[in-house]
């Protein structure tokens, strides 16, 4: 009798707690538009359920989507073709062979196009070469003769004109507020092969200091203050531009860290905006002035174990640049410019930044033992 009343009371209990799941559920979905059994398994509610209609949840996803198919009808792919010529190679098995080199278009890089009446904006050393002709092909596979460059001498950018109307332009973020973790969306011409690759990552570092290049060209250039990201950028992705999670462009990427894994760098868009202000104004970039020799900064320390002065060590001068023109040579080491001392802290190219075209210059050069004045007139890096 006594375990009949307690199964009695058993169920009761049962009963009594699924009536009241069942009001509480209820009320719950009254109110709140909630299905209380979703949570009793654990289910999430849909967005609809929790937000007025129309609302919409944005997942990365459908992030990326969008702005790929936003921002992938601006971006472009770069296009070399170098004159043909016959190179003679050299097989210790075959003896000497010749092979025919260049003649044929090479997709190398990327742009993004910042007008619609045809400007293109890529990187500097992807245009590098000035003996070669360069084509412009849409996301439609539209294929445009470049008709002028303008490289920015400082800095690895320049801009591309070609004879179109109606194109579609990306828009400008601002990299002044970038912050490290910030979603970033890359899109560009993957080993020069794959058009309109995208990748995604996040910003990982800002105001790094790089050397940049291009396996390609054979072409390298420091570069200060960029921003690194791990969305997979890889050569020929140089020229495309890096997208914050609103489509805008808030970097033009740049280059690849050798030897690494998902780790990319692009120029801030802001450098880019006030480059592009100075060539809407002129047409051109701002000439910078031009000595026109190759240099190593000769360290303290090196300079006591040889016994020479510290300064920039000439490796290379330029046929026909003012270097060449002002009787500077190989294996000079000049020490001073205009009586400012150069150092690994005050480099030539430190100095030459404050000159302009066109100025003339002292240079103490230590050569073969003794030190001579040398009088050079800076030439432009426009000429």
């Amino acid at each position: 009798m006594k375990k009949t009343i307690k199964g009695i009371i058993i169920l009761l209990t049962v009963l009594l707690v699924l009536i009241a799941s069942a009001i509480g559920g209820a009320i719950a979905n009254r109110l709140y538009n909630i299905n209380y059994f979703d949570f009793l398994i654990n289910k999430l509610p849909n967005s609809s359920s929790l937000s007025n209609p129309g609302t919409k949840v944005v997942y990365e996803q459908s992030a990326v989507i969008d702005i790929a198919k936003k921002v992938s009808p601006s971006v472009v792919t770069v296009s070399i073709q170098t004159p043909q010529r016959r190179v003679l190679q050299f097989s210790p098995f075959g003896g000497f062979s010749q092979s025919i080199q260049g003649g044929q278009p090479q997709d190398i890089g990327t742009g993004f196009i910042v007008s619609a009446d045809g400007l293109i904006v890529t990187n500097k050393h992807v245009v590098s070469d000035a003996t070669a002709t360069y084509q412009i092909i849409t996301s439609d596979n539209k294929t445009y003769d470049v008709k002028s460059i303008s490289r920015d001498p400082s800095n690895d950018i320049a801009v591309l004109k070609i004879d179109a109307t109606g194109l579609q332009p990306v828009t400008m973020g601002d990299s002044s507020n970038l912050e490290v973790g910030q979603f970033v969306v890359a899109i560009g011409t993957a080993l020069g092969e794959f058009r309109n690759t995208v990748t995604q990552g996040v910003v990982s570092g800002l105001g790094r200091g790089i050397t940049a290049g291009d396996q390609y060209q054979g072409y390298v250039e420091q570069l200060d203050n960029v921003i690194q990201t791990d969305a997979a950028i890889n050569p020929g992705n140089s020229g495309g531009p890096l997208l914050n999670s609103s489509g805008q462009v808030i970097g033009i990427n740049v280059a690849v860290a050798s030897g690494a894994q998902n780790i990319g760098f692009a120029i801030p868009i802001n450098v880019v905006k006030d480059a592009l202000q100075q060539y809407q104004k002129t047409g051109a970039f701002a000439s910078l002035a031009y000595l026109g020799v190759e240099y190593q900064m000769v360290p303290k320390q090196s300079a006591v174990l040889n016994n020479v002065p510290q300064g920039a060590y000439v490796v290379n001068v330029i046929s026909g640049s003012p270097a060449d023109k002002g009787g500077i040579q190989v294996d000079d080491i000049i020490t001073k410019m205009d009586g400012q001392t150069l150092n690994e802290n005050n480099t030539l190219g430190d100095v030459i930044k404050g000159k302009k075209p066109g100025d003339t210059v002292a240079l103490d050069i230590y050569r073969n033992g003794k030190t001579i004045t040398l009088n050079v007139s800076l030439g432009s890096s426009n000429s």
